[in-house]
């Protein structure tokens, strides 16, 4: 029986990708994986997580990530090019905000697949330990 439920596991997210992902031209795999390199860069993702509270100024997203003003500006003009980002002139000051919270899923997924792969390292080096105690 342990064999058939990590088979069910794998199936699932198999017929997710038959109906989505595997349909996809190299082209627009191409645009997917130019939208994730955008959010493969630390300071980037800081930045994100920055505008989780609402949309906010450059001077604001400084205070709050603790980055260089060139390094903010510079990251926020990739985040807006990729769509990531979107920018409002409001009088004198921009604010940036997402351009969609759907993003903040995606995040939460990552983070959970990374923290399942964690708990079942751990888990695998507690049964090595163990073996190593005991022989």
């Amino acid at each position: 029986m342990p064999t058939k439920s990590p088979k069910k596991s794998v199936a699932a997210p198999e017929k997710t990708a038959e109906c989505g992902i595997s349909k996809l031209s190299p082209e627009a795999l191409g645009l997917m994986a130019e939208f994730f390199k955008v959010l493969s860069e630390v300071s980037r993702l800081q930045i994100v997580c920055s505008l989780k509270t609402g949309p906010k100024n450059v001077t604001e997203i400084i205070a709050e990530t603790e980055l260089g003003q060139a390094n903010v500006s510079k990251h926020l003009k990739m985040l807006t090019q990729a769509g990531i980002v979107a920018r409002e002139q409001r009088g004198v000051c921009v604010y940036y905000q997402i351009a969609n919270p759907l993003l903040f899923e995606l995040c939460d997924l990552v983070c959970n697949t990374l923290i399942a792969q964690v708990e079942q390292q751990s888990l695998q080096l507690q049964q090595l330990s163990s073996l190593r105690k005991n022989g």
